[in-house]
């Protein structure tokens, strides 16, 4: 069977923090034939191992980089691999799959009040009136 995994479950299975739950979440995903995360899913798993779990950058990226390396999970790998690089060079998972994804999209620029991410190739930062 094909199935597509929630944050909570994917998270569930990476921390094994609850028993019950992350037995359940095994179950699922290790029976599945294909995993399928949305991009969406893997920004809310960085963010909850960064700010719950208080996880590293580089132990997220390692935890993160084996599950999508998985031979039954199915991401948008150029995406995935724009995010996990941003990670690595300290920055925002998701800034590196906004900006991935606004250069797949053909955009001049990406526009932000973000003052971390105007640093990177492709990026402009909107400056506020004084």
């Amino acid at each position: 069977m094909r199935i597509a995994a929630d944050t909570n479950v994917v998270v569930r299975y990476l921390v094994w923090d609850d028993q019950a739950q992350a037995e359940a979440a095994a179950r699922a995903i290790e029976a599945a034939e294909a995993v399928v995360l949305s991009t969406v899913v893997l920004c809310e798993v960085v963010w909850v191992l960064r700010r719950a779990y208080r996880y590293v950058a580089d132990d997220v990226a390692k935890v993160l980089r084996r599950l999508i390396e998985s031979r039954t999970v199915e991401v948008d790998r150029t995406l995935a691999e724009a995010g996990l690089a941003m990670l690595v060079a300290g920055g925002d998972f998701a800034d590196g799959v906004i900006l991935a994804e606004a250069g797949r999209a053909r955009c001049a620029c990406l526009v932000t009040f973000d003052r971390g991410v105007r640093a990177m190739p492709g990026a402009v930062e909107i400056t506020q009136p004084e």
